[in-house]
């Protein structure tokens, strides 16, 4: 079969690669639709974030959708020919944390194309996936793209878990990629009142304003626009950081009223925090790191169409483009999810 292979930054190539045969509770699949997350971008782009480089050739992708073609034994409730949104993240469910229902922090995750341990996870982008039966989601009814989309949906719905109670709160998004959009489409469906969007690109601002923000802002063309907001100690409730930006977070801190609280999921590396507001206002800070059981809640919104993410789909490239399909995704003045069609 065919994968993705990164190598390096800008050596991205579609590789032959040993087929696999599902065990005991394992299920094979035929990918139909891969999604190309900020990390896959990471990785293309500069090699790896932060700390995290690529040592290895890594198989890339996480947001996959696929069709079941076999079942290991003793699998049940999957048939062959099901359409699948499969959860990149396979916990040990054995350690501390996965003992505490902590999953998203278990102490031996193998999350789909990830360089953090070494040797690296091998990720999802490959004609044929052997996975657990328990990362399978029934996804009758999507689109293969929409079931594509539950991994970066469960990203933010797990966001708006630790963001606490939202009904008719005041929300501020900081940075309106794929992950800010899908945090205004979950702030609204958890009952925001009023979602205020900003970023420095009129294109991905303008989806956000199809998702349902209130009002957006290009801070590029409009940098003190976010001022009016902090008069009287500020206005917001709650702030979803998606930038991973310093300037981002320290204008929506000022925008925050006292005791609002900062919800940050963009990872753009350590920044510097105004810890003076953050203490007079006595703010809470919180991260949100990747997802578990709210997977399976995403395919449910999605199937019974409370939430719609196909608008947030700008293109869809064959197998056999994927490189071009990475230089599309990157370009943000055009692309706001791009994914690739595996079959």
């Amino acid at each position: 079969m065919k994968a993705i292979v990164a190598h390096a930054a800008k050596d991205l190539r579609i590789e032959e690669y040993p087929d696999e045969e599902p065990g005991a509770g394992e299920v094979k699949l035929r990918l139909a639709t891969g999604g190309i997350c900020g990390s896959d971008l990471h990785y293309y782009n500069h090699g790896g974030f932060g700390a995290v480089r690529l040592k290895q050739p890594m198989i890339l992708g996480h947001e996959v959708s696929a069709t079941v073609t076999t079942l290991g034994a003793g699998v049940q409730g999957l048939e062959v020919g099901q359409l699948v949104a499969v959860s990149p993240s396979r916990p040990c469910r054995t350690c501390r944390y996965c003992q505490q229902g902590l999953h998203n922090q278990c102490l031996n995750m193998r999350f789909y194309g990830s360089a953090m341990p070494f040797p690296h996870i091998q990720g999802a982008f490959r004609e044929t996936l052997v996975a657990d039966a328990i990362q399978c989601v029934p996804a009758d009814g999507l689109t293969t793209g929409e079931a594509a989309m539950a991994e970066p949906l469960a990203v933010t719905l797990h966001a708006t878990k630790r963001a606490g109670e939202m009904l008719g709160k005041r929300v501020l998004v900081t940075g309106c990629g794929p992950i800010g959009v899908l945090s205004i489409l979950a702030a609204r469906r958890s009952g925001a009142a009023e979602i205020v969007a900003t970023d420095l690109s009129d294109f991905t601002l303008s989806v956000a304003k199809q998702a349902g923000a209130d009002r957006v802002i290009n801070t590029k063309e409009e940098p003190e626009a976010l001022a009016a907001y902090s008069a009287d100690k500020g206005t917001f409730d709650i702030l979803y950081e998606c930038s991973g930006a310093a300037v981002a977070l320290a204008s929506g801190i000022a925008a925050l009223r006292p005791r609002g609280i900062i919800v940050q999921l963009g990872l753009g590396g350590d920044m510097t925090l105004p810890m003076q507001t953050i203490t007079a206002k006595e703010l809470d800070l919180r991260g949100s790191f990747r997802f578990h059981e709210e997977f399976a809640v995403g395919v449910e919104l999605m199937r019974k169409r409370l939430i719609d993410v196909k608008p947030l789909i700008t293109h869809s490239v064959p197998l056999v483009d994927a490189i071009g399909a990475f230089d599309i995704a990157s370009d943000r003045s055009r692309a706001m999810k791009a994914q690739i069609v595996f079959s």
